[in-house]
């Protein structure tokens, strides 16, 4: 099976990405920024990921997209407009990737998140449990 991973260097990607490089059946593609040492089969440099990226070379014969690529809550943010710079990558990205992942014809696109662990909501006045 043909995956393409993007954020192999994030919290849940960079676990994700040995995992699958690990199983025999799928043929891993990362997609990063730089050039980094990390298990794949295919390493695609994309420099960003906004409204506007190409994906056309990474997602040919894929057949899973594991999307784990986010602009995360930066400490020091030095972008003019933080909130619009978060949309355009996470939001604006994100629908980009997965269109162009249907029009090539990929078949399962898995969205997630490393804030997912958090559950789907937590009481007011509650402290944040597992269950």
């Amino acid at each position: 099976m043909n995956v393409l991973l993007t954020g192999a260097t994030g919290f849940l990607g960079k676990r994700l990405s040995a995992v699958l490089h690990a199983n025999p059946m799928v043929s891993l593609t990362t997609a990063v920024r730089r050039h980094v040492d990390i298990p794949a089969k295919h390493i695609a440099t994309v420099q960003s990921i906004d409204e506007n990226t190409d994906w056309s070379t990474v997602l040919t014969h894929q057949q899973v997209v594991i999307h784990t690529a986010a602009r995360a809550h930066i400490m020091r943010d030095e972008a003019a407009d933080p909130l619009a710079e978060y949309r355009r990558v996470n939001v604006d990205g994100t629908l980009n990737l997965a269109r162009q992942a249907a029009a090539e014809g990929v078949k399962r696109f898995i969205f997630i998140s490393s804030i997912k662990v958090n559950g789907e909501k937590t009481p007011l006045g509650k402290p944040f449990t597992a269950k």
